[in-house]
């Protein structure tokens, strides 16, 4: 354990039948391989105080001490700038445990969104519909791994944590609408591969109860960092898994009270890989997904102050 922090109340509730003691001693066991994977990313956590519901931090609190190395990010919807954590070491974890801070997200970039920036992963985020079992998560995510090894490339599968799984593919240095293009295309083809079961539809009402290809993860998006608890119950994490064992698994097989040897986060990524031209070329045509929604929202909109 961390010596330069000083833990509390260990014994207090934290959420869905833990402790946060659960919450400290998993995130002390897994340090080594967890800060790896949100160094040198702006972090935003989902945080539970007691008595409260639980809420997502970005900004960083007066309060934070300072060994807690710090960025500064435009944020464009809100117009302003915040200042993010930069968890790049354990001792800074260790802090925001006894934060009780929950859920580690960070964002694809290295570097920030310069010019410099690096998308250092292209990621399908594999969400099913109300009600459904994980075996058409598993479906699904092989449609994706057969769509990516048809373009040559290959991913690594890890449990969200909640109900699906992400499908991070690294990447060697590209343009970021590229990249976008190209997840675009990627989902488009799985899609084509099992329309009875998947689909692209960013809006819900328009899935018919399909899985969703979610291939919306570009630009400024996060994901929920590998190795992350989430906030549900008994604390799930998210899990690297591989691909032979996908079908064999649950979400709720890995939690905080999991303990497991070596980095499967490290050892089952593949090497970065170039995006083929094709795929990027193909993406460019499909648009992007919250684009259209947007525009069909305010269709609709339209279409009703037309009937009142």
């Amino acid at each position: 354990m961390n010596d330069q922090v000083k833990f509390s109340s260990l014994d207090q509730p934290l959420f869905g039948g833990t402790v946060k003691g659960d919450l400290v001693e998993y995130l002390d066991f897994v340090a080594d391989r967890f800060v790896p994977v949100l160094r040198g990313r702006p972090l935003s956590v989902w945080r539970i105080l007691r008595g409260q519901d639980p809420f997502m931090q970005k900004n960083v609190p007066k309060y934070t001490p300072s060994f807690v190395k710090t960025v500064e990010v435009w944020a464009e919807a809100s117009h302003r700038q915040i200042k993010y954590a930069l968890c790049d070491d354990k001792q800074t974890l260790m802090w925001f445990a006894n934060q009780r801070a929950v859920e580690y997200h960070v964002p694809l970039f290295v570097g920030g969104m310069s010019e410099d920036g690096h998308q250092t992963h292209m990621v399908l985020d594999i969400d099913p519909p109300e009600g459904s079992g994980f075996d058409v998560v598993v479906h699904s995510a092989f449609l994706i791994r057969e769509a990516l090894g048809d373009a040559g490339l290959a991913g690594l599968v890890k449990t969200s944590g909640a109900k699906g799984v992400h499908i991070f593919v690294p990447l060697e240095k590209h343009d970021p609408d590229d990249v976008a293009a190209a997840t675009r295309a990627v989902a488009a083809r799985a899609e084509k591969l099992g329309p009875e079961i998947a689909t692209t539809a960013y809006i819900r009402a328009e899935r018919g109860g399909k899985v969703f290809l979610d291939s919306t993860r570009a630009w400024g998006a996060t994901v929920v960092a590998a190795y992350s608890p989430r906030l549900r119950e008994g604390l799930p994490i998210s899990f690297p898994v591989p691909w032979e064992s996908l079908a064999d698994v649950s979400p709720a097989d890995f939690t905080v009270r999991t303990r497991f040897d070596g980095d499967p986060w490290t050892s089952l990524m593949p090497a970065p890989q170039q995006l083929p031209s094709d795929l990027i070329a193909e993406g460019h045509t499909i648009p992007v997904a919250r684009v259209v929604a947007m525009h069909e929202g305010k269709r609709r909109k339209a279409q009703r102050e037309r009937e009142k």
